[in-house]
């Protein structure tokens, strides 16, 4: 479903209200057999007020552009941990994305640590196993993330099949040089700056902890 945009009336209402008058005074005008000078001194102050109002609604649509649509992602919700995992890094992994779920636009996410599933949260995905291709393998060799903003409009989407099908946005953040955490969000371009610093930060805590707490058990 898509998400209601509650200023979208009132940010239209001025270019709506310029676009009448504007209407309105050119079929008065060409109504009208003999204009009198008040009535072009009157028709002149209606062009500008219009002008103003059009002007006023376009500025508008800059300053409060309308929300991205949202959908509603198909699958079932859960939270699923790779069982074998020390109680402490279960422990982590929880705060992080529920963090991530509740603080951001994420809707699921995937921790994905050296070859391995270690967490699925928010709406699953149909799969379960990740197969890294071309973007995670990038993100892996280059540890540096990926904003698929959109993601139906790229070709690679295929390789998040353990994402919800109709995922519209994307982020693949390094963690450290083993793993990714990988987000899905229900809407295209929704990740703010502000969003993807808070989730590298919290990427760079789970390395720290999962290199600790796994990395040195392989």
């Amino acid at each position: 479903m898509a998400k209601t945009d509650t200023n979208r009336v009132v940010r239209r209402l001025p270019l709506f209200v310029g676009t009448l008058g504007a209407i309105l005074l050119l079929i008065n005008r060409l109504l009208t057999p003999a204009i009198t000078d008040s009535q072009a001194r009157g028709d002149a102050l209606g062009v500008i007020l219009s002008a103003v109002l059009i002007l006023t609604g376009l500025i508008w649509q800059q300053v409060q552009p309308r929300l991205p649509d949202a959908v509603q992602l198909t699958g079932v919700e859960g939270f699923v941990l790779a069982p074998d995992l020390p109680e402490g890094i279960k422990i982590e992994l929880a705060w992080a994305s529920h963090l991530l779920l509740t603080n951001t636009v994420t809707r699921s996410l995937v921790v994905f640590y050296l070859g391995k599933v270690l967490l699925r949260r928010g709406i699953l995905g149909a799969k379960s196993e990740v197969v890294p291709g071309a973007i995670l393998n990038r993100v892996l060799e280059k540890q540096k993330p990926i904003y698929l903003v959109d993601l139906k409009v790229y070709p690679g989407r295929i390789e998040f099949d353990y994402l919800p099908d109709n995922t519209q946005g994307v982020i693949c953040q390094p963690i450290g040089k083993q793993g990714v955490l990988i987000l899905g969000a229900n809407a295209p371009r929704s990740y703010t700056k502000q969003d993807e610093n808070w989730i590298a930060g919290i990427a760079d805590k789970l390395a720290v902890t999962l290199n600790e707490g796994v990395g040195n058990r392989e």
